[in-house]
């Protein structure tokens, strides 16, 4: 055998030869040499772009160009030598606010500080923070979701999850920001105050939990008026005692030459909202049309809208169970008010310009722009003004009384915080009310500007199935129109602002939108059966899961049983898609158990109905395996519902109360017990 190889091996050889002659090599060396020119040229195109720092990051909703020097928030705090950084973690804004105000306060405890964004940080850097003297991380941390961190927050939470950095040496202290109503209650910031501990690091003030569902505002003054103290003794340094008020934004306005670029309502991209690209996202909104606006209701005095939009070329996709976010614009009236009483030209063009800077925020939002923009697209001038914005405006009162007023209010004394839980929160003063009835509080436009919360996007569930309808998105909602105790008529900005747009054959609307993925979904295999309870408008999502079902019915698809418990009112005013649900239960896609409320003298709603039907519960999520969900009110509703499910399953499941306990918790690990709800 090795003479046979030795054979075959010369014949190879000698086929070679015939193969490859001198031309053939030569090619063969211009090619390499040709291949070898081209690494060099990509390596050194990877080298320039190395040294100059820069590195491009590809999310996956957008693309950004970073800096590693931007991201270290260790070496901008010793360039501006301060000692105090306030990261935040915030879905609504509320959570960055309240990380402004305390960056800002530091001052006068000689604390010079600075806030910071964890997504745009290296936190890391946190075990290296102990090498600036008397440094301090403060942390505002919402919850959101299920127990969930906010988006910008994610990063760092699932760096603590999974990291053991040894945090020595690191003082720290945390606020969480959640609501009482929801099962979760500020589970991210109880994580994060017992890990940072775990770690080595040094609680120097204790757990600030605000309850949204209260009083988040008095939740939070009360709890740092308590910290600065601890840190001043912590640290062993004195308040100025200097009552200030500091400004973070400096004013320009363009009275005669305007600048080029001028935002007119865009997230982020200048002319984004005319010269749309995708993908699309929270900073780069969809331009939907509305295909379709009607009513739900059939009699009464409320309204309920449905709404179509539509979304074909956008590249987004949904699911079921998803949810569709809208930018919406404030009331015209209300914006040319607050013009009235600042006595300004709304349509002066102006810029806000960071005093600070070292922060990555140059502007409170998108400028150059104009008063008039800022206060329809950018400002939230409905929703009542936090404690330190009174203060703020108390300087500008030229009546003692008003300016005593606005002072006490935003104190943390017993009666300042029951004059403002009375006259801001149950009258329900905005900021226009308020300029309204102190008549002597001439405040500053770009003030107001700087002191108001953004205004953020409204999320609704989405009631339809991408199956049916993959380029269209529809919603349910109810438009929020009410009277004050002081006699004004308050109007959602979203539902307000959407209510009028009803398409034609002459007119067409649009509205910018983007989609929020959900962890409410049906279960992967189509013959699970799953129990659905969702009065009101909570029946927005099972009706795209109704849908979905119906659609693999069609298709000869074996389908599990869907329970549906609905309530509303009465039958003949709010019974939301009647038609299609009593269709549904004629093909057997659905069983229902309807409850109206106010049809009988005894009021009856879905819980109680749920009370009636233990064994189908337990037939369902303990004998079948199958998925629970309940979307809508989660300050009564959904509390409700959880109890009953728990007292199924020790009753027809025959466990004790922990056991209950333990298996409704396996249920929502496993994604089997889902909820989707709101205050």
């Amino acid at each position: 055998m090795e003479v046979e190889a030795d054979v075959g091996a010369e014949q190879i050889s000698s086929t070679s030869d015939a193969l490859f002659g001198p031309l053939d090599i030569l090619l063969l060396v211009a090619l390499l040499g040709v291949g070898i020119w081209w690494l060099i040229r990509n390596r050194k195109k990877s080298d320039t772009l190395s040294s100059n720092g820069k590195s491009y990051s590809i999310q996956p909703t957008s693309m950004t160009l970073q800096t590693s020097t931007e991201n270290s928030f260790i070496k901008k705090l010793k360039s501006s030598g301060r000692s105090l950084v306030v990261f935040y973690g915030s879905q609504t804004g509320t959570g960055e606010e309240f990380a402004g105000r305390l960056a800002k306060e530091g001052i006068r405890y000689r604390l010079k500080g600075m806030v910071a964004d964890p997504e745009e940080c290296d936190m890391e850097e946190l075990v290296t923070l102990k090498t600036i003297p008397n440094s301090l991380a403060v942390f505002c941390l919402a919850t959101y979701g299920e127990g969930d961190p906010t988006d910008n927050a994610m990063e760092f939470y699932e760096w603590l999850q999974s990291g053991d950095a040894d945090l020595t040496g690191l003082n720290y202290a945390v606020f969480g920001l959640g609501n009482k109503t929801y099962e979760h209650y500020n589970q991210v910031a109880i994580y994060v105050d017992k890990r940072l501990e775990e770690l080595g690091a040094t609680r120097v003030y204790d757990l600030g939990l605000g309850d949204d569902d209260a009083n988040i505002e008095d939740d939070f003054i009360t709890w740092k008026d308590k910290f600065w103290p601890a840190v001043c003794d912590y640290f062993g340094i004195e308040s100025t005692g200097e009552d200030f008020s500091m400004r973070q934004y400096r004013l320009i306005e363009y009275k005669e030459e305007l600048p080029e670029r001028i935002y007119t309502g865009e997230m982020a991209r200048l002319h984004s909202l005319t010269n749309q690209r995708p993908p699309y996202d929270a900073k780069n909104p969809f331009l939907a049309k509305v295909k379709v606006n009607r009513e739900l209701h059939k009699n009464g005095d409320r309204s309920c809208m449905h709404i179509e939009f539509d979304i074909d070329g956008s590249k987004m996709r949904y699911d079921s169970g998803d949810h569709i976010a809208v930018y919406p614009v404030n009331n015209a009236k209300l914006v040319e008010e607050i013009g009235r009483l600042t006595n300004v030209d709304l349509e002066t063009v102006f810029t806000l310009l960071n005093t600070d800077e070292e922060s990555s925020k140059k502007h409170p939002f998108p400028c150059p722009t104009s008063y008039r923009t800022a206060l329809t697209h950018y400002l939230d001038i409905t929703m009542n003004p936090r404690t330190h914005v009174l203060k703020e405006l108390a300087e500008y009162c030229t009546d003692p009384a008003e300016k005593e007023k606005l002072k006490l209010m935003s104190s943390t004394s017993p009666e300042g915080k029951a004059l403002y839980h009375q006259w801001i929160m149950d009258d329900n003063r905005t900021i226009v009310h308020v300029l309204e009835d102190l008549p002597s509080c001439k405040a500053s436009l770009d003030h107001l500007c700087e002191l108001l919360p953004r205004l953020q996007p409204r999320y609704y569930s989405i009631s339809s199935s991408p199956k049916l309808y993959p380029n269209t998105v529809h919603i349910t909602a109810v438009l929020v129109d009410y009277e004050t105790p002081t006699g004004r008529r308050n109007q959602g900005v979203a539902t307000s602002w959407l209510a009028v747009k009803q398409p034609n054959p002459d007119t067409e609307y649009t509205v910018p939108v983007f989609i929020r993925k959900s962890q409410f979904r049906l279960p992967t295999k189509p013959q699970t059966p799953i129990i659905m309870v969702g009065p009101g408008t909570g029946f927005a999502p099972f009706r795209g899961f109704l849908q979905e079902r119906q659609f693999l019915k069609d298709e000869d698809k074996q389908v599990g049983e869907s329970i549906l418990y609905f309530g509303c009112r009465k039958r003949a005013e709010d019974f939301i898609y009647q038609d299609e649900l009593e269709e549904y239960e004629k093909k057997n896609t659905v069983k229902l158990h309807l409850a109206f409320s106010r049809d009988q003298s005894n009021k009856v709603y879905v819980t109680h109905l749920l009370e009636k039907n233990l064994d189908e519960i337990w037939k369902v999520i303990g004998e079948n395996n199958g998925h629970f969900y309940v979307c809508g009110d989660a300050r009564t509703m959904a509390g409700d519902v959880h109890k009953t499910v728990l007292k199924a399953i020790m009753e027809k499941g025959q466990l004790n109360e922990q056991q209950a306990t333990a298996f409704l918790k396996k249920m929502e690990t496993q994604k089997r017990y889902s909820a989707d709800v709101w205050s």
